[in-house]
């Protein structure tokens, strides 16, 4: 296994700024953001590291040479949109934007394109069911056709009043991670897995490390802290955040040590990249290094990178 980060927390820098601040904080591997350039519409989003729309030949083999020349490699490359937006107009661009980021990753010879399935919030599961196969059949024929591993992040997206009630991604669960694989079956979609996302849904992640490694194309290394007070006075049909707080790894309820036992004894050897929404350290981009040079430091005790 490699420890990265998400480069997301770093909108501040360009990408070989990012790669020297990785090199230097003893990270193997980066997930680098390729938003559409433009206003980001929520926090972490919209950063553009790798602008996809602009990506030649020449620029994919200097990118690929000075992360080499570092020790730094890049993982994947991450868009994290909502691509069965009611929004019409929203939808086709994330859609767009998802091919174009294939593309990227092809030319850039990047095996793994992490994302969401995305949802509409305010219909079922079932209900969304069609509109899902409908919009990620061409995309994961695409995806197929480039050599590229689609890795869906678990995260439900329900955070703030738009996303209410069902949040904007529907693989959030076992459940239907396993109807998601049957239907598309044959295709290499896969998961780029979160455990403090079940943390704060309280479900087990180690069970879901047992069944589901096989599918982890990429994970995330993220924590969360559930405040049981908050919870027993809010309950569960409340927003998450109003009895949840996003951490860094070593403050919150992820056990990182059987996390990465079972992880290994799963047989991944992927990249395992943090990824930092925890407020506390977000004052400043000084801030925000420190946030992962600490977990580096942390994780590391279970990852010897070096």
């Amino acid at each position: 296994m490699k420890l990265g980060f998400v480069t997301a927390i770093l909108p501040d820098l360009a990408l070989d700024q990012v790669v020297d601040f990785a090199a230097g904080a003893r990270y193997e591997c980066i997930e680098v953001m390729c938003w559409p350039k433009g206003k980001a519409e929520r926090r972490y989003a919209g950063i553009t590291h790798i602008d996809c729309t602009a990506l030649t030949a020449t620029e994919a083999a200097r990118i690929n040479a000075y992360c080499g020349d570092h020790g730094v490699a890049i993982s994947g490359l991450g868009y994290y949109p909502n691509a069965l937006s009611p929004n019409a107009d929203e939808a086709r661009v994330a859609v767009e934007q998802i091919h174009r980021v294939i593309d990227a990753a092809q030319l850039l010879g990047i095996g793994v394109v992490n994302t969401f399935i995305g949802r509409d919030p305010h219909r079922s599961v079932d209900d969304n069911w069609a509109q899902m196969v409908d919009t990620w059949t061409p995309i994961l024929d695409h995806a197929r056709t480039a050599g590229i591993r689609i890795g869906i992040e678990n995260c439900p997206m329900l955070f703030t009043k738009d996303e209410w009630p069902g949040g904007k991604n529907l693989f959030t669960s076992p459940a239907i991670w396993r109807r998601g694989f049957e239907q598309f079956a044959g295709y290499e979609l896969g998961l780029n897995f979160d455990p403090s996302h079940f943390v704060w849904q309280q479900m087990d992640y180690l069970a879901a490390i047992r069944e589901f490694a096989p599918r982890f194309w990429h994970c995330h290394a993220k924590d969360a802290r559930l405040d049981r007070e908050r919870l027993n006075q809010a309950g569960i049909l409340a927003a998450p955040l109003e009895y949840h707080t996003p951490k860094l790894p070593g403050l919150g309820e992820v056990n990182w040590g059987q996390f990465f036992s079972v992880l290994a004894d799963s047989g991944y050897n992927g990249a395992v990249c943090v990824e930092v929404e925890d407020r506390a350290y977000e004052g400043s981009l000084e801030a925000r290094k420190a946030a992962l040079i600490q977990s580096q430091r942390y994780l590391s005790q279970f990852v010897q990178s070096y």
